[in-house]
């Protein structure tokens, strides 16, 4: 894994500034601070900081790299798996690779095949930015499920594109504004697929390419899909099936993926929290190699929240070295400034926190790489907001009185998350009914915590927002033929994996903070032959009566505790700041700092006395849980947009980003 950043101008002999991809490189320096490098093309340059991992020798992995002939320069971050056998067929057919890197293969895949043809090919979790300097083109590419990130801007004749918003921000052409409806969303939570906060700043979205060429002077920036999660028309789902053939293709394809990201040339360990995701993906390790897995574990010291026993338990049982970081939830907030400059958006739960606490200590005891569990929930239908949905639209036999025996029976074994992943009470939106056909439960919280949203902010956002829907925003973004003719269960899938996967899970909740501390994370069910399979799924495998995850447990069953085979889906978050005297006062300790009268006049992004009353709404007694937590999450993200406004507005980023190259000692002397 490591950081990528350049630039293309519309003007080929507009001179590129070495210094500046420089220093475009060095602000990411923690994504990859085992070296750097720049080249430059006419009119275009990139640079590249990077995270040994495969292929150590520094001499042949150091990127961008540029083709034999001249005609290609590339960028990438993140791994390819198979990439071995793939460079064996090539030299078998006279190719000739100056490296043993995963990401020279691109190189040569290119040529034979063009964009369209090697993409199939692209087995992981990548972005990378690559130009074709014979037709002028830049194709910015990023993987299927958005696992890395990629971000563009376009501005006076330049596109700019990193690893990260602070990428885009070190380049001196670069607006760093909020946009006014970015706020808005990052106050409730979901953002619009695509968007970020700030104005004119966007993502290359999840499965898409973005190519860029000059055409008469300008710059000419198109986007094309080319991978969906294939969910078929429920017309075409067979009515019968050989449930054990489900789990054997299961196991099979979970174990393939487990293995293809063991392979690397530094050590591989694990994260295992008490979920079943985790615990599969290190007994399927374990079972794989020779010697015991490292595995890392989170606790808390709230035992409501805390899964580390169970994690032992699981540990002790394939034998792995277990590494267990008990978290005192009150110091969380210690560290909620810094997580911040690496999520680059707000979060509404301190598990953000603690996981950057983890990659921390991984990088300490020398790992540099760990498998996840993360996409298990959403290709197999684990969270409770699935189940809701199932057996609120996707079981027709069900009567009205068993609905709501169920429902009332999922809101109280998710009490501890009430408001937050399940709605405290139904929310219901024209544009996403009509898109989707209901209101996924997934993004009811965050629609239900919207309607507080407008009396938050200022006056001056306020009337730029005039009119704005926030949940018709996300429903225009939803692909509607992905989305059509589909069973209810897939759609809600469908929904959360462009929502809360790719905007929350694998931004704050993984790369970000992950790779804040050089530490790269490998989630093995985001492989997208697994997801291919788990997509043809019969739903009633993947959600079975009241069971989440059935196709899942019955093929991990053989290496479960039972304990855990049993087990509910229980959501992974740190303690809410209410839970908690001491947590509660580590937050307002950061409120008085963040949002007070004078700071918050200073941004002009909120209303003073908005917050104010939000504050003392949550100091009434006769609150609901359910509605703390969801109060709890708008604060964090009161504090999140004025930390970020701090950060990358009030900051001189471009001079940030020089300094630090300066600190470094990277010039381009040593890189060109």
């Amino acid at each position: 894994m490591c950081g990528i950043a350049g630039f293309i101008y519309a003007d080929r002999d507009r001179p590129v500034d070495p210094e500046t991809l420089v220093a475009m490189a060095a602000i990411q320096h923690h994504r990859g601070p085992d070296g750097f490098g720049v080249r430059r093309m006419p009119g275009v340059g990139f640079s590249h900081a990077r995270l040994s991992i495969v292929d150590l020798d520094e001499s042949r992995g150091r990127q961008p790299f540029e083709s034999a002939d001249g005609r290609l320069m590339l960028t990438k971050n993140g791994e390819l798996y198979d990439y071995q056998r793939i460079r064996a067929d090539l030299t078998a057919r006279g190719d000739r690779f100056q490296t043993k890197s995963d990401s020279e293969m691109i190189m040569h895949l290119y040529p034979r095949l063009g964009l369209e043809g090697m993409l199939p090919h692209l087995r992981g979790e990548f972005a990378f930015a690559l130009y074709d300097r014979s037709a002028e083109r830049l194709m910015l590419v990023r993987d299927r499920f958005g696992i890395k990130p990629l971000y563009w801007a376009e501005a006076d004749g330049v596109l700019v594109f990193g690893s990260e918003l602070k990428v885009l921000f070190a380049h001196p052409e670069v607006q760093r504004k909020f946009d006014p409806a970015g706020v808005y969303h990052q106050l409730m939570q979901t953002i619009v697929p695509g968007s970020t906060a700030f104005e004119n700043i966007h993502q290359v979205p999840p499965g898409h390419q973005l190519v860029v060429e000059r055409k008469g002077g300008r710059l000419h920036v198109s986007q094309q899909k080319y991978w969906d999660m294939p969910f078929p028309d429920e017309a075409d789902r067979p009515s019968e099936y050989d449930e054990d053939e489900w789990i054997e293709a299961v196991r099979a394809k979970l174990l393939e993926a487990v293995q293809l990201r063991l392979e690397a040339d530094v050590p591989v360990g694990c994260y295992l929290s008490g979920g079943i995701d985790s615990c599969s993906i290190l007994g399927l390790a374990a079972a794989a190699r020779q010697s015991p897995v490292k595995a890392f574990t989170i606790g808390f010291d709230n035992k409501d929240y805390d899964e580390s026993p169970i994690a032992r338990e699981m540990a002790e049982s394939t034998g792995a070295d277990q590494d267990v970081m008990m978290l005192d939830a009150s110091h969380l907030y210690d560290n909620f400034v810094e997580t911040l400059w690496h999520t680059e958006r707000t979060i509404y739960n301190t598990l953000g926190v603690a996981k950057l606490l983890m990659s921390r200590h991984v990088q300490s005891v020398d790992y540099k790489v760990v498998l996840t569990g993360e996409g298990s929930d959403e290709l197999f239908g684990g969270y409770p907001a699935f189940r809701r949905d199932m057996f609120l639209h996707g079981l027709d036999h069900l009567s009205a009185e068993e609905r709501a025996e169920w429902e009332k029976l999922l809101a109280e074994q998710n009490k501890l998350f009430k408001g937050a992943m399940l709605a405290e009470d139904e929310v219901r939106h024209q544009a996403l009914e009509e898109k989707v056909g209901f209101t996924p439960s997934c993004l009811q919280p965050w629609l239900a915590s919207a309607t507080r949203v407008p009396g938050l902010l200022s006056t001056e956002l306020n009337a730029q927002l005039t009119g704005y829907d926030p949940g018709q925003a996300i429903a225009q973004q939803l692909d509607g033929e992905s989305l059509a003719g589909r069973h209810p269960l897939d759609k809600a899938q469908y929904v959360w994996i462009k929502t809360m996967l790719e905007g929350q899970i694998l931004t704050w909740g993984g790369d970000r903070v992950d790779m804040a501390n050089s530490m790269e994370a490998r989630p093995a069910f985001l492989d997208h032959h697994l997801a291919e399979l788990a997509a043809q799924l019969p739903p009633s495998l993947r959600i079975k009566g009241k069971t989440e995850k059935y196709v899942l447990r019955e093929a991990m069953k053989g290496l479960l505790p039972e304990v855990l085979y049993k087990r509910e889906k229980f959501a992974f978050m740190a303690p809410p700041a209410h839970t908690d005297p001491k947590k509660w006062a580590a937050m307002r300790g950061l409120a008085d700092e963040y949002l007070n009268p004078t700071a918050i006049a200073d941004a002009g992004l909120l209303s003073a006395d908005g917050v104010k009353a939000l504050f003392d709404l949550h100091d009434d007694k006769q609150l609901t849980a359910a509605t703390q937590n969801k109060l709890d999450a708008i604060i964090n993200h009161l504090l999140g947009v004025q930390v970020l406004h701090r950060h990358f507005v009030a900051t001189d980023v471009p001079a940030q980003a020089r300094a630090k190259a300066e600190q470094l000692g990277w010039r381009v002397e040593a890189s060109m």
